[in-house]
């Protein structure tokens, strides 16, 4: 009766080192993930610290006080990271719903690396997961299966959403450059912070009437402009599942909202995607502002991307034969 107590501390050290070293690679200790996929959903505490330390980061503007140029920075990275999220991590890497080079594809997992929003691989795997089961049990985020406060946060927090399964981004793994930007995850996120707080010193020493030092850069761009990005596209687990109008009979409870597409780019017109995922353009009227569309657009023009998949024909036809869209609960 004794050999099982004694084995449990054992089993919690090597958990709890292997949650330590998935800090800086992502990938370890994840080889069984029908086995990880099994646990419960429960709070992992030692992975989650990083999250935590992000969150409380932002406490540091007590100490650094503010400047315009640093507000500045963090609203202009605010919305400079959401395209990122939203034109690349999901209708790019998650939807493939336009065609780029091998060199303007791996662009853009930095770009969204910046976003400290995991890797592109395990960002696309996760909503590609989600799409298949909105709304049912096996969702990894869904209000009407676990809860507003799950879906908006608590799932991350989780070990069995924590591995990358590569199964699902089998298009996107071929490419070494992509698998190493998402195994090693805190890489990149680390020296953006780096450098925006070596930015900010260099305007505190050569432009001293900005007032603006290397820790408020650190803080409001760094700290505070990311944790505001990573709850404006948690809303849309959330909020977009439970606020706003439906058009089409989706299975599931997406729903629109022009505020959330304010928030985060154009991805509030949620149900509009839920139904059509495949096009590149998720505000199918003008009505509906698509900011990440519209930026899309421009890199087309620019020869960056190529091959966007328009909004089908009958969307539009069957918009005029469903029964007027429904308010949120």
């Amino acid at each position: 009766m004794s050999a099982p107590a004694a084995v449990r501390p054992v089993s919690g050290l090597r958990t709890s080192f292997i949650s330590l070293i998935q800090w800086i690679d992502s990938d370890f200790g994840a080889k069984d993930l029908d086995q990880l996929k099994a646990k419960p959903n429960r709070v992992e505490w030692v992975r989650t610290i990083p999250f935590v330390i992000l969150h409380a980061g932002c406490l540091g503007a007590i100490w650094t006080g503010w400047s315009p140029f640093a507000v500045g920075v963090a609203v202009f990275l605010y919305f400079f990271r959401m395209f990122a999220v939203t034109g690349f991590f999901h209708r790019y890497f998650s939807h493939r719903t336009f065609s780029t080079s091998r060199a303007w594809q791996f662009v853009m997992a930095l770009w969204g690396g910046i976003c400290v929003q995991r890797g592109a691989l395990w960002w696309a795997a996760t909503h590609r997961h989600h799409h298949q089961y909105s709304d049912e049990e096996e969702d990894k985020h869904s209000p009407r299966q676990q809860g507003f406060l799950w879906a908006h946060i608590g799932w991350i927090t989780s070990a069995r959403n924590f591995p990358t399964d590569y199964r699902r981004v089998k298009d996107l793994a071929r490419y070494p450059e992509l698998v190493f930007l998402n195994r090693y995850d805190t890489l990149v996120p680390v020296l953006f912070a780096v450098l925006l707080f070596g930015l900010g010193k260099l305007l505190e020493h050569f432009v001293p009437g900005l007032h603006t030092t290397g820790g408020q850069m650190l803080v409001w761009g760094f700290f505070i402009s990311t944790t505001f990005l990573f709850h404006g596209t948690a809303c849309i687990n959330s909020l977009s599942h439970v606020f706003g109008r439906t058009r089409y009979e989706t299975g599931d409870d997406s729903r629109n909202s022009f505020l959330l597409s304010l928030v985060t780019l154009g991805e509030g017109w949620h149900n509009n995607h839920h139904k059509y995922m495949g096009t590149v353009r998720q505000g199918f009227f003008w009505w509906e502002l698509d900011i990440t569309y519209y930026l899309l657009r421009m890199m087309s023009w620019m020869g960056l991307i190529w091959d966007l998949r328009p909004v089908p024909s009958e969307a539009y036809d069957a918009s005029k034969h469903l029964p007027a869209s429904k308010p949120g609960q």
